[in-house]
């Protein structure tokens, strides 16, 4: 299969990196009553904004879960006012929404960048039953946090070793975007040049 051409040279894409044709973002359980247990989450629930903003302005597919969100309440008001419908689940993995994957289908999606909360419960169970899914995974590790730094960084390693790709909101956001001088560059541009909120 021939591999998608950069914009600007001759040189086949890599098939390591991300493009906004086939990548949705997948934004999972970022919930009032748990996110505020997480170490500097509001600088996570910066990046997980900007990794919507950009998703939107490139036109790559969102989708959201919310776990158990009768008890644990629903997406933070500032990223749900940006997002489409939440699916609800009650099972950790967000393999458990089929309505998330039919549309994915639909529309040829092949890479799922994945943010949201907990690294080590439903990220990582959701990482795994993509990558077994033949999906390629990215997870930016600065847009999903654990109450507990060893169960984070447990995760990071463990979902690394099994398949996923390490990332990070800015590189994620060029990689989507591939080339300068577009107008989408522009609003990539006033992302990465936005102030992050003080540690939480």
């Amino acid at each position: 299969m021939n591999q998608p051409r950069h914009t600007e040279s001759h040189l086949p894409r890599s098939p390591e990196l991300m493009s906004r044709h086939d990548t949705a973002l997948l934004v999972v359980d970022v919930q009032g009553k748990l996110i505020g247990l997480i170490g500097d989450h509001a600088r996570i629930i910066w990046n997980i904004g900007r990794l919507i903003e950009a998703a939107k302005a490139l036109k790559l597919p969102i989708a959201v879960t919310e776990q158990y969100p009768r008890g644990l309440g629903p997406t933070v008001a500032e990223l749900a006012r940006q997002l489409p419908p939440p699916a609800e689940k009650v099972a950790f993995s967000c393999g458990a929404c089929p309505e998330i994957f039919a549309s994915w289908t639909a529309k040829g999606v092949q890479r799922v960048l994945v943010a949201g909360i907990e690294s080590h419960v439903c990220i990582q169970q959701t990482v795994f039953d993509l990558l077994a899914a033949g999906y390629r995974v990215y997870v930016p590790v600065d847009a999903l946090g654990s109450r507990f730094e060893i169960d984070h960084q447990t995760a990071l390693r463990r979902m690394e070793a099994s398949g996923a790709v390490l990332t990070t909101t800015e590189a994620a956001m060029f990689e989507w975007c591939e080339a300068a001088g577009s107008p989408e560059f522009k609003e990539i541009s006033r992302l990465v040049r936005e102030t992050p909120p003080e540690a939480s």
